[in-house]
């Protein structure tokens, strides 16, 4: 190849990556809009679940949390900060769930090694959750086979009580907390 054509095709290339990556996850689902109910296979201390959000939901709000891999460095720092405040979040009756695209394979590791055994992760290779909560890295038609880093609160009625999206894991444990303590606050 020539080099004319080698420097187009490495800027062209450039071009294509950093529009691809530019555009921000359009989560649709605001507070105060209904959550897509789901079940899923999951994992929780290396074990298989059946995981439901509608059951889940009967015992109180529910912490829905989509990350892009399992075992990557902010990923296992998301699941290590949710671990460590399982016990706040049971306080005030709420659960959690992490979801990626991973197997169940990687999830029963995950769960176990990362998860600290606290609370369940979700199986979702073919993405059908990811895409119906509208989270896939890159938005609206992402092509990229896993989600975005974004979390959620449900309320028991089945409604979004906050959402966040932060490429850090902290903003997640933080906003779910928020969100919890203000919904336990107000049932009272």
């Amino acid at each position: 190849m020539s080099q004319r054509l080698l420097k187009y095709l490495a800027v062209t290339g450039h071009a294509l990556l950093t529009l691809l990556f530019s555009f921000p996850a359009q989560a649709q689902l605001k507070a105060g809009l209904p959550a897509p109910d789901f079940s899923l296979e999951a994992a929780l201390g290396g074990k298989d679940i059946h995981f439901s959000l509608a059951d889940a939901l009967k015992k109180g709000p529910v912490v829905i949390f989509f990350y892009p891999k399992s075992f990557t460095s902010v990923c296992t720092e998301e699941a290590h900060l949710f671990a460590e405040a399982m016990d706040e979040f049971e306080k005030h009756g709420a659960s959690v769930i992490g979801i990626s695209s991973d197997t169940i394979e990687t999830q029963r590791k995950f769960s176990s090694m990362e998860c600290r055994d606290r609370f369940p992760v979700g199986a979702d290779p073919q993405m059908k959750i990811i895409k119906t909560y509208n989270v896939g890295f890159g938005g609206i038609g992402a092509v990229l086979p896993f989600a975005d880093r974004v979390s959620f609160v449900i309320a028991p009625n089945g409604q979004v009580l906050s959402q966040v999206k932060s490429s850090d894991a902290q903003p997640h444990v933080q906003g779910a907390l928020e969100a919890v303590r203000a919904w336990a606050a107000k049932k009272g």
